[in-house]
C-alpha cells in the first residue's frame, strides 16, 4: 500500500542549511522507492487558515517510507531542516483502489 511522508513547513529561514538540505535529499530518497509528489508550495486554502508550505513524498509501502526517515543519510540532515523552520512530518498510508466513505464506518462497526 502507497505511503506518505508529508511535513507542514512554516516560518523557513532560507539560509545555507537548508540549501544543503534541499541539495541532499534526493540522494536519501532512492534507495527506499521515494519520489516527490508536491515540494515546497502553498496550497490553495479553501477552509481554516493555513501557513506555510506542504511536502508530499510517495513512497511504495509504510515500511519504506519509515526506513528512509530513520535511515542514516536522512538523519544527517534532518536537523539542517528543523533547526530552520517551524515543521510537522509524518507518514500516512494511502486507502486501498476502490475505497469508500463508507468502508470507514464498516470498520467502526
Amino acid at each position: 500500500m502507497t505511503a506518505y511522508a508529508i511535513a507542514h513547513l512554516r516560518d523557513v529561514d532560507l539560509n545555507e542549511e537548508i540549501v544543503d538540505y534541499i541539495r541532499r535529499i534526493d540522494e536519501t530518497l532512492t534507495p527506499f522507492g521515494g519520489r516527490f509528489l508536491v515540494h515546497g508550495v502553498t496550497p490553495e486554502v479553501l477552509e481554516s487558515p493555513w501557513e506555510g508550505d506542504l511536502v508530499i513524498i510517495a513512497f511504495p509501502d509504510r515500511a519504506a517510507a519509515r526506513a528512509w526517515y530513520d535511515s542514516p543519510a536522512y538523519q544527517a540532515i534532518l536537523p539542517l531542516r528543523t533547526r530552520n523552520s517551524r515543521s510537522a512530518a509524518f507518514i500516512v498510508e494511502a486507502v486501498p483502489e476502490g475505497y469508500r466513505a463508507m468502508d470507514f464506518l464498516a470498520k467502526l462497526g
